[in-house]
């Protein structure tokens, strides 16, 4: 049982769209040079309506910019790819791994069957999305990918992005919950996916996906991380360099 490798755990934490994506890629620049480092996982929720776009999406319909202007809803930019994804009432997760798997379809598997499970444990089954890349659509949702999970009526629950850098993993994805319908037929012109009920409950939820992540990986185990100090400063002034 020694043998076990830790992987860290956040307590989850309600932020803006620019802090959330700095504790993510703070956590990303750690697995680089921490060498004790094998993973780490959090979950967490967004303080108020975000829209978080892809690293190189370019597509930014006139809509976003009066919603953002009329104080309904808040932009970031990711430093994931894929496209805009809407966070209303969900919950996001974000799985940083030193050591992935180099091919981005195995990863992809990989990195997503742990989500499959524990939503199986939720009771709601789950099928990896089959559909290409479309590139000229602006919402993560309306397409489902080898990188999203859709239940068997096609509809999606969960969208997932990946940024690498130097070998090392930074996914997140969006695990839908409770969108608001009017903010997401004003975003996207279109409604959302129909969730099913019963996974409404977010502390169930991550429960459920912690016991399957320590199922994923049996020779690793869950170690709570507290930020300290040092990382809140080095996370404030990534969110300032890099989100705001």
């Amino acid at each position: 049982m020694n043998n076990l490798e830790e992987v860290l755990y956040l307590n989850p934490l309600k932020l803006s769209g620019p802090e959330q994506m700095a504790i993510d890629l703070f956590l990303l620049e750690k697995s680089l040079v921490d060498e004790s480092f094998n993973m780490a996982i959090r979950f967490y929720t967004w303080d108020g309506d975000w829209l978080s776009i892809g690293k190189n999406q370019k597509e930014m319909p006139k809509i976003w910019f009066e919603l953002l202007k009329n104080k309904q809803l808040k932009i970031v930019r990711r430093p994931s790819g894929g496209k805009a994804v809407l966070h209303s009432k969900g919950l996001t997760y974000a799985l940083i791994w030193k050591y992935p798997p180099r091919n981005k379809k195995e990863s992809y598997l990989k990195t997503t069957q742990w989500l499959k499970d524990g939503f199986k444990k939720a009771g709601v089954d789950l099928f990896f999305g089959n559909q290409s890349v479309n590139i000229s659509n602006s919402n993560c949702f309306s397409t489902s990918t080898l990188a999203d999970l859709v239940d068997k009526d096609k509809n999606k629950h969960i969208g997932s992005a990946q940024y690498w850098k130097k070998g090392h993993l930074l996914q997140h994805g969006e695990i839908l919950m409770e969108p608001s319908k009017e903010l997401w037929k004003k975003v996207f012109n279109a409604a959302p996916p129909k969730i099913k009920n019963g996974i409404k409950d977010k502390d169930k939820v991550i429960n459920f996906l912690k016991e399957s992540l320590s199922k994923s990986w049996p020779n690793l185990k869950l170690k709570n991380y507290t930020l300290n100090k040092k990382d809140k400063e080095i996370i404030k002034a990534l969110t300032i360099d890099k989100f705001k």
